[in-house]
């Protein structure tokens, strides 16, 4: 190959890139953070940020809902989620509000930390037991999508990873030996 046919195939590929990065951005994913399509209501939201609260409360750092994680999550189930797995989330999300009512006779909004702790944490025991026998065309507990997504939602958001995690905008030089004590933050990606 000589320079001449280098050039002109390293054009056809960076075409290519720009190309269908613009056919992809006009034709394909078209989501915002503040548009769900319907998938969940407000109220549905403000309910995903108290869960995920509950699972990651405010400490001597922000909590989940400081991240925003609830609306995070309604973006989540509604772009990358399956139909079937949107079911199973948003009728999983009914169920624990109903569940709650039933056990404790309020919301799940209206309920104090304590109830909340304790329902989740027996749901989330739940949701264990039925993942290790489940059988692999069977659809994922909701629990465990709402549990997981808390944890993406906010170790991956401006809040968790500059606040509750060590971050370096500009990472400097690898260092495969670096003095840990105990209670040190772990590192952001």
């Amino acid at each position: 190959m000589n320079r001449r046919e280098a050039i002109a195939k390293v054009a056809w590929i960076v075409g290519g890139a720009v190309i269908g990065a613009e056919l992809f951005m006009n034709t394909g994913c078209n989501s915002s953070q503040n548009s769900n399509d319907g998938l969940f209501n407000t109220d549905e939201i403000s309910l995903l940020d108290e869960i995920a609260e509950t699972i990651l409360p405010e400490t001597s750092t922000p909590g989940a809902k400081a991240a925003g994680v609830g609306a995070f999550m309604a973006v989540m189930v509604k772009d990358c989620y399956s139909k079937e797995d949107q079911k199973v989330f948003t009728k999983g999300l009914s169920t624990l509000e109903d569940s709650f009512k039933e056990q404790y006779g309020q919301t799940f909004m209206n309920s104090d930390k304590i109830k909340r702790t304790a329902f989740l944490t027996a749901l989330d025991t739940e949701q264990k037991k039925f993942s290790m026998a489940k059988k692999p065309e069977e659809p994922n507990h909701y629990f465990g999508m709402m549990k997981q997504l808390t944890l993406l939602g906010f170790f991956t958001s401006e809040i968790g990873a500059t606040q509750a995690l060590r971050y370096l905008p500009v990472p400097g030089k690898y260092d495969g030996c670096i003095p840990y004590n105990k209670g040190d933050r772990a590192w952001a990606l």
